[in-house]
C-alpha cells in the first residue's frame, strides 16, 4: 500500500506551487501596468526640465506634463498651426519671448532647441500663472486656448460665476487638453517623484 501521508504531501506540493504561480502572475500583472504608466509617461530631458522650471519657480510634473501633451517629448515637432519644439511655441510668440528675456539674434528655429524651447515655455507658462493668479487650469486653458480666449470666458456668466474661475471650458479641445495636461501632472509626481 502506499504510504498513507503520499497523497497529503503531493496536495500540499501542488498547493505551495499554485500559490507560487498565482504571486508570480500577480507581480508580472503589477510590473507590465507599471511598465505601461512609464511608456504612457514618459520623461526625456529631465536635467533641462529641472533646470528651466527651476529658472522660473515651476513645478517639473507640471512642464513634463505640457512637454508630453505638446509634442511627446520631440524637440523637431510643428504643429498644422506652426507651433515649435518641446513646448509647441508658435514663431510670433518666441520673438515676443526673446525680447522680454533680452535674447539677442534670436531665429524661430532656435525653438527647435530643447534648452531654449524650455526655457522660453517654461517662462511663459510662468507669465500665464502669474496673469491667473496660479490656477494651473486657467493657466493651462490659455496655453491651449491664448489668454485673450479664457479672458472673454471668465467675464462671460455662461462660463464663470466670479470672473476668476471657470465653471466651464467651452471649446472641447481646450477642455480636453486642460484634463490631459492635470492628470499628466498627477501622473508625473507619482511615477517621477517630481516636485
Amino acid at each position: 500500500a502506499p504510504f498513507p501521508g503520499g497523497r497529503r504531501r503531493r496536495l500540499a506540493v501542488l498547493a505551495a506551487l499554485f500559490l507560487m504561480l498565482a504571486a508570480l502572475g500577480a507581480y508580472y500583472a503589477t510590473q507590465y501596468r507599471i511598465d505601461q504608466e512609464y511608456a504612457r509617461y514618459p520623461l526625456a530631458y529631465r536635467d533641462q526640465i529641472a533646470l528651466a522650471a527651476a529658472g522660473q519657480s515651476l513645478g517639473q510634473a507640471h512642464v513634463a506634463a505640457v512637454v508630453l501633451c505638446e509634442s511627446s517629448f520631440r524637440p523637431r515637432a510643428v504643429s498644422s498651426e506652426g507651433a515649435m519644439g518641446l513646448m509647441q511655441i508658435m514663431p510670433d510668440t518666441g520673438i515676443w519671448i526673446a525680447g522680454k528675456l533680452g535674447v539677442e539674434g534670436f531665429d524661430v528655429d532656435d525653438l527647435f532647441d530643447p534648452e531654449i524651447n524650455l526655457r522660453f515655455g517654461c517662462w511663459y507658462l510662468r507669465w500665464l500663472l502669474d496673469r491667473y493668479d496660479g490656477d494651473m487650469r486657467l493657466a493651462t486653458a490659455a496655453y491651449h486656448a491664448g489668454q485673450g480666449s479664457v479672458d472673454r470666458w471668465l467675464a462671460d456668466p455662461a462660463y464663470s460665476d466670479d470672473g476668476r474661475t471657470l465653471t466651464a471650458i467651452p471649446f472641447a479641445d481646450t477642455r480636453e487638453y486642460t484634463g490631459r495636461i492635470l492628470a499628466a501632472y498627477e501622473k508625473y509626481k507619482e511615477l517621477y517623484d517630481l516636485p
